[in-house]
């Protein structure tokens, strides 16, 4: 099993790097990052400061080379350097040091806070909205794959496929603008809902944060909708397929009870392709569902870059897209590692 992850660690790695590299020559080439800093005003002299503080003034090849030196977690910086980026991590060495640090995502054109600090102040509005998101689609899914299957060819069945057809058809943001329309706006006297919110509200008198569930519901449905029409469909074709086998009908032959033979014996032996949608979903939405945070004003990752991409703030940007390609990989290291758990061949 050691060997199992240590390989797919590796393959993780090499995608990681190449993300990195299509980031950089992709974005490098939008505008000029130093008319972007100091805006229309600015003369010559700050422009050249500008120029030279982002390392535009170097080759390509070496400003790629200093790029990945910053965000990488393992990379050689000065005293200087570890003090002008205030760098945090563990260092050793004498003038120059090698460090194990956290990676440094540069500066906002815009707001010159560090991208990393911004991105993370938005990163717990991804996690609970996403969390919420994936829990209405495993536990509504799941049961309502298991039944469609159960129940082939009846009303439940039929009911099913077709809520999940309409689930997988409709794209995020247009069930976001109908859904926020209807109870956030329209029905909003009797729902006590509104279009846009985010995952505290400010108290008037203290002015501290208080955390609001209210504001949360109508986004995560909005988000686990997808997901949850196609763990629907996944579900109920792959327990089709276990329920026609010959462990099963040996299991009844037995006289076990229908729901341990569905539930323990079944659903267990069709887990590996719901697995892949879990885990793959939970990855696209924690990267950021950029469409329902803008629609209902989250404040969450992907508002963060949609906001960045109107100001053309494109450290910002590059770094909410390594952020979304690390989840993506760590998800699909957590799903090997379940297929490992739950079918041992896949680790031959």
């Amino acid at each position: 099993m050691i060997q199992y992850i240590t390989k797919k660690l590796f393959y993780s790695l090499l995608v990681l790097a190449g993300v990195v590299v299509l980031v950089f020559f992709l974005f490098q080439g939008f505008g000029d990052p130093a008319r972007l800093v100091m805006g229309q005003t600015g003369d010559a002299k700050t422009q050249e400061n500008i120029r030279k503080e982002l390392y535009l003034d170097q080759p390509k090849w070496k400003q790629f080379l200093l790029y990945v030196n910053d965000v990488s977690p393992l990379g050689v910086h000065s005293k200087a350097e570890i003090a002008d980026k205030n760098l945090r991590g563990i260092f050793i060495g004498g003038a120059t040091k090698l460090g194990l640090k956290i990676p440094y995502l540069r500066k906002s054109y815009q707001s010159k806070r560090e991208v990393g600090s911004i991105l993370m102040q938005a990163l717990p509005g991804t996690i609970m909205l996403t969390i919420a998101a994936m829990a209405i689609a495993v536990f509504v899914g799941i049961p309502l794959g298991i039944i469609a299957a159960v129940r082939q060819n009846t009303w439940l069945d039929t009911t099913a496929i077709f809520s999940s057809i309409i689930g997988i058809s409709a794209p995020s943001f247009f069930t976001g603008i109908i859904i926020a329309y209807l109870f956030g706006f329209v029905l909003t006297d009797y729902t006590g809902l509104q279009i846009s919110g985010n995952w505290f509200d400010i108290d008037e008198v203290t002015g501290q944060r208080i955390f609001s569930f209210k504001n949360l519901f109508l986004p995560a449905i909005t988000l686990g909708i997808r997901p949850l029409a196609i763990i629907t469909q996944l579900t109920r074709s792959a327990m089709l397929d276990v329920l026609d086998q010959d462990y099963i009908r040996t299991a009844y032959a037995k006289g076990l009870h229908k729901k341990i033979v569905i539930w323990k014996h079944g659903l267990k032996n069709a887990l590996n392709p719901v697995i892949t949608a879990i885990t793959g979903w939970f990855a696209e939405l924690l990267a950021g569902a950029f469409f329902v945070e803008y629609i209902f004003g989250w404040q969450g990752i992907g508002k963060v870059t949609v906001d960045a991409l109107e100001k053309l703030d494109y450290p910002v940007v590059m770094g909410a897209v390594l952020i979304s390609a690390t989840f993506f990989i760590l998800m699909n290291i957590v799903a090997d590692v379940l297929y490992g758990m739950f079918d041992p061949r896949v680790r031959k």
